[in-house]
């Protein structure tokens, strides 16, 4: 009879494919807060990391394993926003079986402030939905971190 609708429509395809040259055996093990630092520290660039609020998560595997850092969110002086959306978009694109977060006060100040401790309780319960453990949540300086699981004994 005429034209089927089906016919001049279009779908996109979305593809998700995953590479990872380093074999396991030659990744980090990051099992304590300690490492976790000094892996994010080298992910910063050194002449931002006292100006301009970073946000980054560290994917690991089953066996906290590093998969890699990705870079979610770069914002101001003294804040910026981290989108739980682009973060666990990362584990989840990254094969990740469990996350770390980092993000740094350009200030110096390694005290949590109550936005920090809201947000990590909030990325906590998310990682608990989608089967993605948060182990870690690190405000980090140039000198030093403080661990968010420790203060907040998740």
């Amino acid at each position: 009879m005429g034209r089927d609708i089906l016919d001049d429509f279009s779908v996109t395809e979305i593809e998700l494919t995953y590479h990872n040259y380093i074999p396991p055996i030659e990744r980090f093990k990051v099992d304590n807060p300690n490492l976790a630092y000094q892996l994010f520290l080298k992910t910063w660039n050194p002449g931002q990391i006292d100006l301009l609020e970073q946000f980054k998560v560290m994917l690991l595997d089953t066996s906290l394993r590093m998969l890699g850092i990705a870079t979610v969110s770069t914002g101001g002086i003294s804040h910026c926003i981290a989108d739980q959306r682009l973060i666990f978009a990362a584990a989840l694109k990254g094969k990740a079986s469990q996350i770390m977060l980092a993000h740094n006060h350009p200030s110096g100040n390694l005290e949590p402030s109550p936005e920090d401790l809201r947000l990590t309780q909030k990325l906590v319960e998310s990682g608990r939905l989608l089967d993605i453990p948060v182990c870690e949540h690190l405000i980090i300086t140039r000198h030093n971190y403080t661990s968010l699981k420790e203060k907040l004994n998740w």
